[in-house]
């Protein structure tokens, strides 16, 4: 039975809060992460891993641990590490091919902005020079952010089934198309009827899998709560050159928007190119653009039959 969806942006807000390898392409044996053709080797995560869980970096680990309320432990580091390395892979792509360059003395200026060297170093799960790279990230992230948000934008719609089942069903009749995919939204609510939404106007969601999915796609929601509906939310357009709506927003956002809007932007390549992960570490989530347990997944991610 199909139950009254909230408006999009408070599902969005949901996912917010919370080995052997077969074929021509590369082997899971010996690799933490295949994306594509490339692979990350296990051995380059696991020495990450063990110097994170080193005595030396236990204030970085603690830090974490408060800030999620306790039961941070050694799986959440490997799957946070894991992940970094996932969204650093797939912005060298992203970055070479805009020309985007962030050289040292950004990255000091970003280190100075910190604390001293000593209280960066306090604060990082990585050696000193890693630690480096992974601000480098952060940087490009958000330059690459800066340099879309004008122009991001996606149309979608959205409803709420009863079940999973339901809802997944549903899915896969509106990815195929036709009179049957307009009938999953005909009794949706007002809110859930067709928009547009240009990141400008509303970075959270920018963030957000709605701006990643790819236009066909349908991505079906786990409930926040016992009760709640499972949200299916169509995403029928999706560009990255819409003509800039007046004064631009770079101005308007911080630092942390426009470097979560840039990592966003690496969810296509991701589902495009295929991220697998040594189930060591757990799964890649594209709703959470991380790595998780198998059992917190975010949803699903449904996406159009390949052209024939």
């Amino acid at each position: 039975m199909r139950k009254q969806v909230g408006r999009v942006v408070a599902a969005v807000t949901v996912v917010g809060a919370i080995v052997s390898g077969c074929g021509s392409g590369p082997s899971q044996v010996g690799s933490a992460v295949i994306i594509g053709s490339d692979t990350i080797p296990l051995a380059l995560v696991q020495d990450r891993i063990t110097e994170a869980l080193s005595p030396e970096r236990a204030a970085a680990v603690q830090g974490r641990d408060q800030g999620r309320g306790g039961g941070y432990g050694a799986p959440q580091v490997a799957r946070e590490i894991v992940t970094s390395e996932i969204l650093s892979t797939l912005l060298d792509r992203r970055t070479a091919e805009e020309g985007i360059v962030v050289d040292d003395a950004m990255v000091d200026q970003a280190v100075a902005s910190i604390g001293s060297p000593e209280e960066f170093d306090q604060v990082s799960l990585y050696r000193p020079e890693v630690a480096r790279e992974r601000l480098r990230d952060d940087i490009a992230a958000a330059l690459l952010g800066a340099r879309y948000v004008d122009r991001l934008g996606v149309t979608f719609e959205f409803t709420g089934f009863g079940t999973e089942q339901e809802a997944l069903a549903a899915a896969q009749v509106v990815v195929a198309g036709g009179p049957g995919a307009e009938a999953v939204f005909a009794d949706a609510p007002p809110e859930g009827q067709a928009q547009q939404v240009r990141a400008a106007t509303n970075p959270a969601l920018a963030s957000s899998f709605a701006f990643g999915s790819p236009a066909g796609s349908t991505v079906v929601l786990r409930p926040a709560q016992d009760g709640a509906p499972w949200v299916l939310i169509h995403v029928i357009e999706r560009s990255e050159n819409l003509p800039p709506a007046g004064e631009s927003a770079v101005g308007q956002l911080g630092q942390q928007d426009l470097q979560l809007i840039g990592y966003r932007l690496l969810q296509p390549a991701a589902t495009e190119l295929g991220v697998e992960v040594n189930p060591r570490y757990g799964v890649w989530d594209p709703i959470q653009l991380a790595v998780v347990d198998a059992e917190e997944t975010a949803g699903s991610l449904v996406l159009p039959p390949a052209p024939e």
